[in-house]
């Protein structure tokens, strides 16, 4: 067994044991019995159906992005043969389009619905994927422009679906929260990605060819869209607020003003902005920082295991969101505001290791640290914001704060240039943004 291999082992196990304390220590629910009324048979049944045809379909759809992950960078840099400047370009043509796309999806998905909006992903999601069957750059930029929109789309439309068919259906009289649902959603999209991870490369090992997870994850998309259209119900903006009556569309300008005016949707973006660029920047530049601190151990190129490596980091983001759920939801010893301070401080230190060391294995570990930041970011910035942004408004929101972290994402990944010093010198960009904007959440945001 090899050093990727044991730390995957380690990881997966540490996972196993926090999912077997959470559900083994059962003390809480009885207390939280004795102070609230108990859920009727009916709420029951409705939280459960509600849960059951969300999640199912939350997991297919992270499934066929998580199956990409290992070797987007890889497809276009060793079996396409293009340069690194040429890959950056289409890693920025993606969040490009996704910069444009972001408020636009926001406000498609808020007037002409939720469900409608989803449906449209797996559409353009599947020709993103099935551009890579033709390696020539016009139609590999063309899936890139779909794969940036269909990201617009994934990060609002479920999310803005959920929240609103949540308080719709009264899931919280059943017994479950939102900050809990948020943590069960991070925690199987980790499982997701993990098993993604590893299926990816035994795809790969057997087909001899890296197109194959892209086409693994149309499949998944095309069980995700007959399901959204068969079982889901459609909701649209201000929803929640006005059942029976057609409340008229807020204008794009108050929406504006409402993100601009609000210190705390405010500093919600500044956080979506560097947080979620750095991660976007980590998954440029992972593959190569751990090649070349590989090749600087080993005295020449190496190749590495980038299923079993995804898988771990994976692992990694499902131990922080089971860490989520033990601070917030079980012991209560933490906020999801003040935790979020706590991860963009780590998250900023364990971008540094790689700049200070040539260490294969510390650079590895550090990465490891950056994805269990991830798991527990998620769940909690989702908890927030589900609850300082309203119904009604809710996707044009969300896509409007995605269009700056797209801008960031852009600049950076516009300026590429071959070799470790500009990596080096991104890591370090982020870093530092990670601590003001650790700084800045700690004061503005509290709950």
């Amino acid at each position: 067994m090899n050093f990727y291999d044991l730390v995957f082992a380690l990881l997966v196990s540490l996972c196993g044991l926090l999912t077997w304390r959470q559900y083994h220590v059962g003390e809480e629910p009885e207390v939280k019995a004795l102070t609230q009324p108990s859920p009727t048979p009916n709420a029951k049944a409705e939280a459960s159906q509600f849960t059951r045809l969300f999640l199912t379909v939350y997991c297919l759809v992270m499934g066929s992005d998580w199956l990409q992950g290992p070797y987007v960078y890889s497809l276009y840099k060793d079996q396409f043969g293009l340069q690194e400047t040429i890959v950056a370009a289409l890693f920025t043509t993606g969040f490009l389009s996704g910069g444009i796309s972001g408020y636009f999806v926001g406000q498609f998905a808020d007037r002409y619905g939720r469900k409608t909006a989803c449906l449209v992903f797996c559409v353009t999601y599947s020709i993103a994927c099935f551009s890579t069957l033709v390696p020539k750059l016009p139609i590999l930029i063309l899936g890139r422009v779909f794969g940036g929109l269909s990201t617009s789309l994934m990060y609002s439309a479920f999310e803005s679906w959920m929240v609103t068919e949540y308080h719709k259906r009264q899931v919280e009289k059943a017994g479950t929260s939102l900050s809990s649902m948020f943590g069960i959603m991070t925690t199987l999209n980790s499982i997701v990605a993990i098993l993604a991870g590893l299926f990816s490369e035994w795809l790969v090992q057997v087909t001899s060819t890296k197109r194959a997870p892209f086409m693994a994850s149309a499949g998944l998309l095309v069980i995700a869209f007959w399901i959204i259209l068969a079982c889901w119900t459609e909701n649209y903006g201000d929803s929640h607020q006005s059942v029976e009556t057609a409340a008229p569309t807020i204008p794009a300008k108050s929406v504006l003003k409402v993100v601009l005016t609000d210190r705390r949707i405010l500093t919600l973006g500044l956080a979506s902005c560097f947080f979620e660029g750095s991660m976007y920047l980590f998954v440029f530049f992972w593959t190569p920082a751990l090649k070349a601190a590989a090749a600087a151990q080993s005295n020449g190129s190496t190749e590495l295991p980038l299923g079993m490596i995804f898988a771990t980091f994976m692992a990694s983001v499902m131990l922080g969101s089971l860490l989520f759920n033990t601070l917030i939801s079980s012991q209560r010893l933490l906020t999801p505001s003040r935790l979020l301070t706590i991860i963009f401080a780590t998250a900023s230190s364990s971008l540094l290791i790689p700049i200070v060391t040539k260490s294969e294995a510390l650079t590895f570990w550090s990465f490891c640290v950056f994805e269990m930041c991830v798991g527990m970011y998620w769940p909690s910035v989702g908890y927030l914001k589900g609850r300082i942004v309203e119904d009604g408004i809710r996707a044009r929101v969300y896509g409007m704060l995605r269009i700056p972290l797209n801008l960031f994402v852009v600049v950076a990944l516009g300026l590429v240039k071959e070799g470790e010093g500009y990596r080096n010198a991104v890591f370090m960009v982020c870093s530092g943004l990670l601590v003001v904007t650790s700084g800045v959440f700690h004061h503005v945001v509290s709950d």
